[in-house]
């Protein structure tokens, strides 16, 4: 196995791949990457975790063809550490890798390709193709409400449904709940939920936000998602998500509107003084305003009043700041629209005109 490439030309695949390899791993080979080289199809790089799979791919000069699996992390360092323009050469001798640049040389430790774990067929039941700014925009409207570690497995991703033209994710901890639906022109797709683990999400989201095309596989275990380059598959979660619509608010018949930056910065403010544990702020809310106030065990206080459109009934409830926060940060309008039906319900929070991002924050008691 030989091949040569520009210091750039390695670095790329290199660094798309990287976030799956684990620092700690149950199996030696899961901390290196596999290398294949063939004449006329060039390099790719392969990295997994046992849970998500990424394979990049890149043009590269190859002398000789082969696979072998090297330290993924060190591999990466040593191409960080050259100078930039730098030709680099890798070669393979036995059971140790060669990797030349200028004077420098390197000698890395190698472990079979057989050993390494690889996706091959992940027994595809429906084949979609998306915008990729779509599906960007869907993960990016709903991940941060993705619960982390929680004993509820099912709760630890986002669920992703399509049915017919409309493509939806959906994601909750059992405190909040985030909402994304697009419609895609021309897309006819058979109804099917699957549930994308949180470390897939993220690692999705990152290497998203270019345009063109992306197709997505979905199988009755993996999800395979290929853009120009790189190619990520991830294992699915195998449990039933909640049924969201039913903790939907319906909407009240006199919502709130105010300046969603003016909204979000008093509750940045106020967030100061919130209990540090539980986060949590009383909004009152009165004809033409609403007051947010907080509190914590230093007997510390903070409040503000801002003016809003709202002629409902006089109300008090206590809220998670941090949800409040961050439902605001990920809508686009000027404006925003909160819906407040009593002080035990829910909030829905939603852009006024654009109803495609639907946000459910769960009151709580103060």
């Amino acid at each position: 196995m030989k091949f040569s490439a520009p210091r750039e030309t390695l670095l790329e695949p290199l660094q798309a791949v990287i976030g799956v390899v684990e620092r700690r791993q149950t199996m030696p080979v899961l901390a290196n990457v596999l290398l294949t080289a063939s004449e006329g199809e060039g390099l790719s790089v392969t990295a997994t975790d046992l849970e998500v799979e990424l394979v990049a791919r890149v043009d590269v000069a190859v002398d000789k063809g082969g696979e072998i699996t090297v330290p993924g992390r060190k591999l990466l360092d040593i191409c960080r550490a050259l100078p930039e323009g730098a030709a680099v050469s890798f070669s393979l001798s036995g059971e140790k890798v060669t990797v030349r640049s200028g004077r420098s040389r390197f000698t890395l430790s190698t472990l079979p390709a057989g050993d390494f774990p690889v996706v091959e067929d992940i027994k595809a039941q429906q084949k979609l193709a998306l915008p990729q700014e779509l599906l960007h925009r869907l993960i990016e409207k709903t991940q941060f409400s993705m619960a982390n570690q929680d004993v509820r497995y099912y709760l630890n991703g986002m669920l992703l449904e399509v049915a017919g033209a409309i493509v939806r994710s959906v994601a909750t901890d059992g405190h909040r709940l985030a909402l994304c639906e697009l419609t895609v022109e021309g897309l006819d797709s058979t109804p099917q939920q699957v549930i994308l683990p949180r470390k897939g999400v993220l690692e999705l989201q990152r290497l998203m936000g270019g345009e063109g095309a992306c197709s997505l596989e979905i199988g009755s275990n993996h999800l395979r998602v290929a853009l120009p380059g790189i190619q990520l598959t991830s294992k699915l979660i195998d449990g039933r998500f909640p049924d969201y619509e039913r903790v939907i608010p319906k909407e009240s018949d006199a919502p709130m509107l105010a300046d969603r930056v003016q909204l979000a910065e008093c509750l940045g403010r106020i967030r100061i003084l919130a209990n540090e544990k539980y986060k949590g702020v009383r909004v009152e809310l009165k004809p033409g305003s609403v007051t947010v106030q907080a509190h914590n065990p230093e007997q510390e206080e903070a409040e503000e009043e801002i003016e809003v459109q709202y002629d409902g009934a006089e109300m008090e409830i206590g809220f998670n700041v941090e949800y409040l926060i961050a439902a605001l940060r990920a809508l686009d309008d000027d404006q925003v629209r909160l819906e407040f039906r009593d002080s035990a319900s829910s909030c829905l929070i939603q852009d006024p005109e654009r109803r495609d991002c639907k946000y459910v924050v769960m009151p709580m008691r103060l």
